[in-house]
């Protein structure tokens, strides 16, 4: 689905989208409250870097780790604000990151015999990305996932 322009939210958040090419590579970044309803931007704004780039066949992927590692910044630390970056890493695939002020790597939960509903968020992200893990800085860390796209044939 691709983005309207009409939606007076994806106006909003695309006036408060930056783009950051990163060497030659394009990418977006946009800072968001930590709060549980930045899950919604940051699927907003994923999908919508994603249609930009015609990597559509990424946004369901895209999303739900974008929304795993927001939710992730804001239950397990105490940051008042977070980021949000989705770069191109390649012809068919992107790096999504979400960046907090925590200096902890996250650690995945071990999977239980019970049926909880939480706790299970890296374990979606592991089974989702090619890739994926944490780049720690001096403010805090990034904790991010690659996707790929098969290419056609």
């Amino acid at each position: 689905m691709r983005p309207s322009f009409t939606d007076p939210v994806e106006v909003q958040m695309i006036a408060l989208t930056k783009s950051r090419p990163q060497g030659c590579r394009p990418g977006y970044c946009q800072e968001l409250p930590a709060a549980r309803q930045s899950a919604e931007a940051a699927r907003r704004f994923v999908e919508t870097a994603l249609s930009v780039w015609h990597l559509e066949c990424l946004t369901d992927a895209g999303v739900l780790v974008a929304s795993e590692l927001v939710t992730n910044a804001v239950t397990h630390t105490d940051s008042s604000r977070i980021r949000i970056a989705v770069r191109r890493t390649g012809e068919q695939s992107v790096r999504i990151g979400v960046t907090d002020t925590a200096p902890v790597p996250p650690a995945p939960a071990v999977p239980a015999a019970t049926l909880s509903t939480n706790g299970r968020g890296l374990l979606l992200v592991d089974a989702l990305a090619e890739r994926w893990g944490t780049t720690l800085h001096d403010s805090g860390k990034e904790v991010w996932a690659e996707l790929l796209s098969e290419p056609f044939q």
